[in-house]
């Protein structure tokens, strides 16, 4: 089933080794969506990952190498034409019937609309439980409630994504930054549930290695959306213990502590970083 839209659609797919299911993830969107414009990004494919898109008139980019997910969305990003980009990806799990969903919603007035996976849609446990965390660490800094701070599908108003590409790791972290980018820029972000299908072939994620990247990626993006939101607990923390600290010191040895007085400084040090952060990041988002 074909869905008229008023605003003309790139689809980017980022890939790597997925000749498996690349060229059925073409087929289907086609089936979709009238009009529309498919960039299949082949990030150092080492089968026909590339070929197989071609022979099912995509539009394709290669990397010369391997440079990461986030690097092929960029690179997908500049060349798509739209005046929507729908992210996607390649290995089967999105389902093409559910675009025209996210850009129902998008022409609603929104500028971002994340495929939200339901439950059962998470690749396995663990996954879902570090999702769970990243979606409340990232609900408490925005001050929304985020739904999946970490899905691949979305659909975005090309302009506005485009101005967030600078801050954007060429790795697997490209959803959290682009949807904290979104919320402190004060653009509109929404959420349509889905359900993600099994992928076709291995995942490319590591758990434990892309695991710990991503857990320093969710402090990164909240010093990125409000750094004083990290700082300030941190400097509070680090007053409270100086004071119990100088109270117990006190009234054992009626003395003031070197240690009291490192805890204070160091009390007062963080929060001034903090500080410092949250002018730097407002003058980033100044346009």
């Amino acid at each position: 089933m074909e869905v008229m839209i008023m605003l003309s659609v790139s689809v980017v797919i980022p890939a790597k080794n997925e000749e498996d299911s690349i060229g059925k993830v073409i087929e289907t969107i086609k089936e979709n969506i009238e009009k529309v414009e498919i960039i299949v990004v082949d990030d150092g494919s080492t089968d026909n990952t590339a070929a197989v898109a071609k022979a099912a008139a995509a539009k394709v980019i290669s990397h010369p190498y391997s440079k990461g997910n986030g690097a092929a969305i960029k690179t997908g990003a500049r060349e798509a034409a739209g005046e929507l980009i729908v992210f996607m990806d390649a290995d089967g799990q999105h389902k093409a019937e559910d675009i025209s969903r996210l850009l129902a919603k998008i022409e609603c007035g929104n500028d971002m609309v994340v495929g939200a996976r339901q439950k059962g849609s998470q690749a396995s446990w663990g996954r879902g439980i570090a999702n769970g965390f990243y979606n409340f660490f990232a609900s408490w800094m925005t001050g929304h409630r985020v739904k999946d701070l970490t899905s691949g599908f979305r659909v975005v108003r090309s302009e506005k994504f485009r101005e967030f590409l600078y801050l954007l790791p060429n790795g697997f972290s490209y959803p959290t930054t682009s949807t904290m980018a979104f919320f402190r820029a004060g653009y509109s972000v929404s959420y349509v549930p889905i359900h993600a299908e099994k992928r076709v072939g291995k995942s490319h994620i590591r758990p434990l290695r892309d695991g710990a990247r991503f857990l320093i990626i969710i402090f990164k993006i909240g010093t990125l959306f409000s750094p004083l939101k990290i700082f300030a607990p941190v400097a509070l923390l680090l007053f409270s213990l100086a004071s119990v600290w100088y109270g117990w010191t006190w009234w054992n040895y009626h003395r003031f502590t070197n240690m009291s007085a490192l805890l204070y400084t160091g009390s007062v040090v963080v929060f001034l970083m903090g500080l410092i952060s949250e002018q730097i990041t407002a003058l980033m988002y100044r346009d």
